[in-house]
Formats: structure tokens, sequence, C-alpha cells
């Protein structure tokens, strides 16, 4: 019996659709983080050497990864395109209440549901959700098909917050909140806004100003059909090197400090999960529910769900020492939120077919 073929042929997923580099993203992820991990435990000296290279407490080889990771995607953004974003009130308002109001919050709760025999870790924790993230999450909205000139304009709103919020949030939620619900004795934490606004410029201003510079030197001498077709190929791959790069240079600072608590580890790791799942997974839900196209409702998910590493390891190893409780938990937040976001584009990918296309 021959069989019939169908009336429609069904749509070629859009995983199949990537290239061999982006498919299999996830592998290459965890390469770089068993390699970071490997150098981090086996050769003597390395975390400290790689440490000791800094400016302002800021580590100049993740800032160099960071820089290599932004740049490809954010000559990618279309900044012409902006006032679209900033006029969709459904996003703004969604994503400043889910970052600033809803993220911090969810993680207080998860550290203490979790963790309330570890007053160190409860508390790196809540600086892990104090931390928006700038920097990562445009390469996780970028592989998910998200839309860039959102992430570029939620990322920023994000930037100016941070600096004004921070030190605020983090008041609350270490010091005030904890006093006013009879669970112990606040914490404070010693940073300042300027050294908040330092992190920001250079893990989003610097790399933002080149990306709009390339795009509008690009597109005045190439015209914008090469630039987007000849040009930004070329570059696009390095936001992925810079990535790895990334990876393996903050899990070779740490790869010790990782490998020589693992229970410890997986304590910190199951309220990171749960939190992971509940911020992606509930704004992916409010995307749809309020009608967001496909491409926003992708963002506003990666942009609520990541938080800036950098800047919680920064804050708990200034505040508690590099050795305490406290840095770890930082340590342990990239551990679980690289391979985590990495599997929820691929299921954000895979739920794209259920929108309707985007209008523009």
């Amino acid at each position: 019996m021959t069989p019939t073929a169908p009336a429609t042929a069904r749509p070629t997923p859009v995983v199949a659709k990537l290239s061999t580099l982006d498919r299999f993203l996830a592998v290459w992820i965890l390469l770089a983080m068993g390699l970071g991990l490997g150098l981090g435990r086996l050769v003597p000296g390395l975390n400290d050497l790689l440490a000791a290279v800094e400016i302002g407490g800021i580590s100049l080889p993740i800032a160099a990864g960071l820089l290599i990771m932004m740049y490809p995607v954010l000559a990618k953004v279309r900044y012409d395109r902006l006032d679209a974003v900033t006029g969709d009130r459904r996003l703004m308002v969604s994503s400043l209440v889910i970052n600033w109001v809803l993220g911090p919050a969810v993680m207080f709760a998860l550290a203490w549901i979790f963790l309330p025999d570890q007053p160190e870790y409860r508390t790196g924790l809540v600086v892990v959700g104090l931390a928006r993230c700038i920097a990562m999450v445009v390469i996780w909205n970028d592989l998910a098909c998200g839309d860039r000139e959102a992430a570029a304009v939620l990322v920023a709103l994000n930037s100016v917050f941070q600096v004004i919020a921070f030190g605020l949030l983090g008041w609350f939620y270490l010091d005030l909140l904890p006093s006013w619900l009879g669970l112990g004795q606040g914490e404070a934490l010693d940073i300042s806004p300027v050294e908040i606004a330092l992190n920001v410029v250079v893990f989003l201003g610097v790399p933002l100003l080149a990306g709009f510079l390339t795009r509008r030197i690009g597109e005045r001498r190439l015209g914008r059909k090469a630039y987007e077709t000849a040009f930004l190929p070329k570059i696009g791959p390095w936001a992925l090197y810079g990535l790895l790069f990334t990876i393996v240079v903050l899990f070779a600072l740490q790869g010790r400090t990782i490998t020589s608590q693992p229970l410890d580890v997986v304590r910190i790791a199951l309220p990171l999960l749960v939190y992971f799942a509940v911020m992606w997974f509930g704004s992916f839900a409010l995307g749809k529910a309020i009608g967001l196209p496909y491409d926003r409702t992708a963002t506003l998910a990666f942009t609520a769900a990541g938080n800036n590493f950098e800047l919680a390891i920064a804050v708990a190893v200034a505040t508690f020492g590099v050795t305490s409780g406290q840095a770890l938990s930082g340590v342990v937040g990239p551990l679980i939120e690289v391979p985590v976001l990495i599997a929820l584009v691929y299921v954000s990918l895979a739920w794209r077919e259920k929108f309707a296309p985007a209008r523009r």
C-alpha cells in the first residue's frame, strides 16, 4: 500500500534552521564549563592569577569576554526602531514590575524556604536576585529569535534602575524586611552607586556605543542591505566565541571553590533552579496572555530570568570576602543559569510556532 502524502507539509522546526554552531551550543557551553572547572581545579594559582587582573573590582578577562560577546549582537540592533519599543506600554510596564518587584521578592522567598539554616548562602542568593541581567541576556534573546530592539531598551532600562535601586533594595531585603518578619538580624551591603554605575558602563555602555556606531557608520558606507547581508554575518559568530571564553574564564576563577564543596553547591542550586523556572515560564505566560508577539514575549522572559552574575559576585566578595558563603552563592548563580537558560532557548524556539506572526 503506497502511503499518501499529507495535504499540507509540516513546517520545519525552528531549531533545525539554526547553524551547526548555534544548534550544538549547549554542547559547547557544557564543554566550556567543564574546561573552566578543570583548569581552575588542576592548574595551581590560575584562579589567583585571573582574579588579580582587574581594575576597580572588575575582572578584565571577564570584561573582555562579555564585550566580545555583546558587540556583534548590539551591532545587529535597528536603533531607528527603538521608539516602537518604548511606546509598547505592556512590555515596558511588565518588564519593570517583573524585574524590580517580583524578581527580588521571589528570590528572597526561595532563599528562606530552601536555606533557612544557611544565612550566608541565603544572603548571597538575595544579592543574585537583586542584580538584574544587563549582559548575557542579549545572547539568550538573540539565540531565541527575540526582539533585539526590545532587548536593547529593556537592558538599558534595567541598567538605570540598577544604579538607582540596587542599594535600596539590598537594604530592604537584607536588613529591613527580615527584621519586620522576625527572621533575625539584618545585613548591609557595602557598595556605592558609583561602583554599580561603573559596572553598567563597562558591561553595557561600551558595547552599546560600539554597536550603535558600527550600525551608523556601516550603513552609511555599505548601505543597509550590504551591512546586514555581508558585514553582520562575518562578526556574528564572535558573540558565541565571546560567550564561551567568558564561561571558561568564569569557571576557571571559581573551579576550586565549586568542586571542593559539591553538597553546598547542590543546596544553593535548588532554589536557583526553581527561581529561573518561575521567572522564565511566568514571564513567558504573561507575555502571551497580554497579547505580545513571540519575539517580545521571548525578550520579556529572558530579561526577567537572567541575572548580572558579575555584579552579584563583585558585591558579595567586596562585602563578605572571597571565601564567604555569600560569594559561593554568587558563583553558583552562573553555574546554574548558563545551562538552564540555554535549555530555555530551545524551549522558546519550540513554542514559537504557537504564536501568530508578528506584525511590523
